[in-house]
């Protein structure tokens, strides 16, 4: 019996991206993601002199610009008692802004000046080493193959569970709609399978739900009928530690569903690799594109190779492929062409 889970730490410095992964015994548990040229948006863990814009006291909110790091929404409370429009004050980012809503903070106290960052959030580095404290941070091919097992494993939405079964797991405007499904078993092997069906459904969900960036809302209609409460009480708890603080669990209902509430604080991962329509982005896709030129060049130190990309995509991969050349010399190249999809690229020896 396992006692205890192990983790570890993966950094791939690419050109354009570097890529940060936790994995939890085995599995990737979360991806942190730094691309060149960056849109400044408020980070998790970041300072800013903030401008109060508008203030609702019924709501007890006040809306806050923070210059060319967008809006942010403060929470009002006691230590916020007098605060005025048009006032400056410093605060620190505790949730990311994602799709749709504002980035949350904290009230540090008063500033002066325009609105700007004053502290910057911990780099992609040090944020890794605070997930494993003491961990040996891997890089190279390893974390090169870690990082994109973990990218392909965010864009899934049914992933299997250990010993039979599947999760799946869908976002909405509301909530996280959490499916466990235990597929064909008949009698009392299916009560069995299901009640390990949801112990393990509870595991996978805390690991992806990070690996996402996902939190919020999450309601996991459980497999099954009576159900052990305390024991998967226990179990939830144990899994979304991690998460604390600001984890909540409900009683399971009598429709056999588990709700909880976990904190916001990263930008959700999909948001970064995909457009609103699920589908990656022509950055996602270039950074790719040039990922892969990069290991047929140094796989073959002699050859020449072109790459065949929709124009967006090769647009979005210039940056990062003149940083390559530099690397390896003008023996690889990407050329746009009408009616290749963006998903479509090929890559050639010449």
């Amino acid at each position: 019996m396992r006692l205890m889970s192990e983790r570890r730490l993966y950094l791939d410095i690419g050109f354009g991206e570097r890529r940060g992964v936790v994995t939890l015994d085995g599995r990737p548990e979360r991806l942190l993601i730094e691309r060149d040229g960056e849109t400044l948006f408020a980070r998790a863990g970041a300072h800013h002199a903030a401008r109060v814009r508008k203030i609702e006291r019924a709501s007890g909110l006040a809306f806050l610009d923070l210059g060319e790091a967008g809006d942010a929404v403060l929470n009002l409370g006691p230590e916020t008692h007098g605060l005025s429009e048009g006032a400056a004050i410093e605060v620190e980012v505790r949730a990311e802004a994602r799709h749709g809503k504002s980035a949350v903070v904290r009230f540090i106290g008063a500033a002066d000046g325009d609105p700007r960052l004053l502290e910057p959030a911990a780099g992609l580095e040090e944020r890794l080493k605070a997930f494993a404290v003491g961990v040996e941070i891997q890089s190279g091919n390893v974390a090169r193959s870690v990082a994109d097992g973990a990218r392909e494993e965010v864009f899934g939405s049914i992933y299997p569970l250990p010993g039979g079964g599947s999760l799946s797991i869908e976002p909405t405007r509301a909530l996280i709609a959490v499916d466990v499904d235990l597929g064909d078993r008949p009698g009392a092997e299916a009560k069995r399978a299901a009640r390990a069906a949801n112990f393990a459904a509870l595991g996978a969900t805390a690991r992806l739900l990070r690996l996402k960036g996902l939190g919020g809302l999450v309601v996991i209609d459980l497999v099954g009928r009576g159900h052990d409460a305390p024991a998967l009480l226990s179990a939830g708890r144990a899994a979304f530690a991690p998460d604390n603080p600001g984890v909540a669990l409900a009683a399971i209902s009598r429709f056999g569903t588990l709700e909880l509430t976990v904190p916001r604080r990263d930008r959700p991962t999909l948001e970064i690799l995909a457009g609103e329509d699920g589908a990656p982005t022509a950055l996602t896709l270039a950074l790719d594109l040039v990922r892969s030129l990069e290991r047929e060049a140094l796989a073959d130190p002699g050859g020449r190779y072109e790459a065949v990309a929709a124009f967006v995509v090769a647009t979005a991969a210039a940056p990062a492929l003149a940083l390559l050349v530099g690397r390896v010399g003008a023996r690889v190249s990407v050329r746009g062409e009408d009616g290749v999809a963006p998903a479509a690229t090929r890559i050639g020896r010449v």
